[in-house]
């Protein structure tokens, strides 16, 4: 398919789990992610908090919804047991199944994201395993990961509403180590487990991807037609990807067809770049930053900013450092330090500014469709409610698109 310009939203917390999304679901656990559940409660216990969470959080009309906001895709990530096979998790297929005709009824595509590994590709929650960073040290791991994208794209690659799959969520590089600071942000619950934990290397990755690329392309293997699109994460660094998959002649290899460049950019990593806790600090950060950077980019791959939002630490009443909540046992703000038109302005500039930025590439999801955190009544949660597009909208803080 021609990339048209995808105006989308994330389908974070459906299929794989972050706790601070939906901090119910770990009830009467010690768990932090998705790995450490499941040990924690009685395995129909387990089964059943699953089934309901994922019958309960998305449905036909969140699609129908979605679509009536003006948007076009929907990105969804996915475990790597999504397929039922690495016991104890259960797999999840049935709803990917199910997503695929809501979308194809209400005209919305899919862009499925591989958004976990075993042991993980980042260390963080959403890597499935907090602390661990693994997956790329393990042969058999990483062939495993093949070989569910090969799944996937046999399973939906003929499908309408594809609109292509995206190799693996945020591998934590040498260039956001250090910045992420995961061994003592995501403490790990075994120590041996983690032992040899690591970034992973740019040239790894470089060639990691291009495997990807030709399993999920071949057609005794993937058979993903060269209408869909195949998207690689920049592993936070955007600039490592000036040179790949180029010929001699510096123009994209003729062997690769339709490959989109993802990038996720965040306020909150703007502020632990130095960016000023101001309105117009962020502003300027956009337009300076984040604008010319995407339209550079532009220049050598389609890019799609697969995750933003409007969260900031201005909003929140307290500095954030970089996104972390009361259950990193940050103190949140306990009273509004803006009005509601004071947000609203906030908001709405913030909006304005990274839509148009975002418009220098090809689209943008934004992160997250939802969150069940209620953040009115449970103490210092002021300002996380800026990650729910819903409750974005209802307040008029971003725009319905067009």
């Amino acid at each position: 398919m021609d990339l048209n310009y995808i105006k989308g939203v994330n389908l974070g917390n459906w299929l794989v789990l972050e706790k601070w999304m939906n901090p119910a679901l770990f009830d009467g656990t010690t768990a932090d992610d998705e790995y450490y559940l499941p040990t924690q409660l009685d395995p129909a216990v387990y089964e059943a908090r699953i089934r309901t969470h994922r019958a309960e959080y998305i449905n036909e009309r969140d699609f129908a919804t979605i679509k009536s906001w003006g948007l076009n895709s929907v990105r969804i990530p996915v475990p790597y047991f999504i397929f039922g096979d690495r016991a104890p998790f259960i797999g999840c297929i049935d709803e990917l199944d199910k997503a695929f005709n809501w979308a194809e009824k209400y005209g919305l595509t899919i862009l499925i994201d591989l958004h976990t590994a075993p042991m993980s590709q980042n260390g963080f929650d959403n890597g499935g395993i907090s602390g661990v960073c693994k997956w790329a040290q393990l042969p058999d791991e990483v062939e495993f990961v093949l070989s569910v994208l090969e799944r996937l794209s046999k399973r939906y690659g003929h499908r309408r509403a594809l609109m292509g799959i995206e190799i693996i969520n945020e591998p934590n590089t040498a260039t956001c180590w250090p910045m992420a600071n995961v061994t003592e942000r995501y403490k790990a619950v075994d120590p041996e487990l983690a032992e040899g934990t690591g970034p992973i290397a740019f040239d790894w990755l470089k060639n990691f991807y291009i495997t990807a690329y030709h399993r999920l392309r071949d057609a005794d293997k993937g058979a993903l037609p060269t209408d869909k699109v195949v998207v690689f994460h920049d592993g936070f660094d955007i600039e490592q990807w000036k040179d790949f998959m180029r010929g001699p002649d510096g123009k994209l290899a003729p062997e690769f067809k339709n490959v989109v460049l993802d990038t996720h950019q965040y306020l909150m990593t703007a502020e632990t770049m130095g960016c000023p806790q101001t309105a117009e600090g962020y502003d300027d950060f956009v337009r300076n930053t984040y604008a010319p950077m995407i339209a550079e980019m532009s220049e050598y791959f389609p890019v799609i900013v697969g995750e933003w939002c409007l969260f900031n630490s201005v909003g929140c009443g307290v500095d954030t450092h970089g996104g972390q909540s009361v259950l990193n046992g940050e103190e949140g703000a306990q009273v509004e330090t803006l009005t509601a038109e004071q947000k609203r302005s906030l908001y709405r500039g913030l909006a304005e500014s990274q839509l148009a930025a975002w418009s220098k590439g090809s689209g943008f999801y934004y992160w997250n469709y939802k969150l069940l955190t209620d953040t009115v009544n449970t103490p210092g949660w002021i300002g996380w409610d800026a990650w729910d597009l819903g409750r974005c909208i209802a307040q008029n803080w971003f725009p319905v698109q067009k």
